[in-house]
C-alpha cells in the first residue's frame, strides 16, 4: 500500500539558501561601498590626466614637431552623464569583484579559516594584484591614443593572466607542500615569460609621460579600491556570525 508523501520525506537544503544570500548581501554592499570610493578616487586623480589624453588623440593637442603645445590648463567641462555613468560602471564591476572575494572567502571559512575586516585587507591586496597588478606588470592601463595590440589578444590574455595569478596566490596561502609552492612560482611566472601581446610598433599622439602618469594613478585608485572592497567584505561576512 502506498503511503502518502509528507514533508519528513522530502529533500531539504537548508544551508544553501542562506549561505547564497550572505555571499550576495556581502558583496552588494561591499563593493558599492568600495566602488564608489574608487570611482572618486578615479575622478579626481585619473579622469584629468585620460581627458588630457584625449585632446592629444583628437589633435586638440600635438607634443611633438610644429606647433607642439605640452600643457593645456584648459581641460574639457565635467561631463555629468559621462561621470555618473562611470561612477555606476565601477560600483558595479566592483560589486562583480566583490561576488568572486566573497565566494573565495566563503570556502575558506569552510576549512577553518577566519574572516574579519583585518583578514580581508590580506584578499583585497590578493585580488589587487590577481586583477590589476599582475596584468598590469606587462600590459600596463593604456590612456587613450596610445599604441596598442590587438583587443581581442589582449583580453585574452589578461583573462588567463588572472586565472593563473589567482590559482598561484591560493596554493601560496592554502598549499601544504613545495609542489603546491613551485606549481605556484611557474604560474605566477609563465603569462610574463610568454608575454602580453604588444602593438606593431611604439607610436601614438599621447607623451608617453602622460601614459605613465595614467597608468601609476589607476593603479593606485585600484589598490585602495581592493583594499577597502576585501574589508568590507570581511567586515559584511564576519557581521553575519553575530
Amino acid at each position: 500500500m502506498m503511503q502518502p508523501t509528507t514533508c519528513a520525506t522530502l529533500p531539504v537544503f537548508p544551508a544553501t539558501r542562506p549561505v547564497f544570500a550572505r555571499i550576495l548581501t556581502s558583496a552588494v554592499l561591499a563593493g558599492a561601498a568600495a566602488g564608489l570610493i574608487a570611482a572618486l578616487l578615479q575622478l579626481v586623480f585619473a579622469q584629468p590626466v585620460l581627458l588630457h589624453g584625449e585632446m592629444y588623440e583628437s589633435g586638440t593637442l600635438v607634443h611633438f614637431g610644429a606647433g607642439a603645445t605640452s600643457t593645456d590648463p584648459n581641460l574639457p567641462d565635467l561631463d555629468v552623464m559621462r561621470t555618473g555613468l562611470s561612477i555606476l560602471f565601477t560600483m558595479l564591476t566592483y560589486t562583480g569583484f566583490g561576488l568572486v572575494i566573497v565566494a573565495a572567502m566563503s570556502m575558506a571559512a569552510r576549512q577553518g579559516h577566519g574572516v574579519t575586516a583585518r583578514t580581508g585587507l590580506v584578499w583585497g591586496l590578493a585580488g589587487f594584484l590577481a586583477f590589476q597588478f599582475a596584468p598590469g606588470l606587462s600590459l600596463p592601463p593604456e590612456i587613450p591614443g596610445s599604441a596598442a595590440a590587438d583587443v581581442a589578444e589582449r583580453q585574452t590574455w589578461w583573462a588567463a593572466t588572472v586565472a593563473a595569478t589567482a590559482l598561484a596566490l591560493w596554493l601560496i596561502a592554502f598549499g601544504r607542500n613545495w609542489a603546491a609552492w613551485g606549481g605556484a612560482i611557474v604560474l605566477l611566472l609563465a603569462p610574463h615569460l610568454i608575454g602580453a601581446p604588444a602593438p606593431a610598433q611604439f607610436s601614438g599622439p599621447v607623451p608617453p609621460e602622460l601614459g605613465s602618469l595614467f597608468a601609476t594613478r589607476a593603479f593606485g585608485a585600484g589598490l585602495a579600491g581592493w583594499v577597502l572592497l576585501g574589508c568590507f567584505a570581511g567586515y559584511f561576512w564576519q557581521r553575519d556570525d553575530k
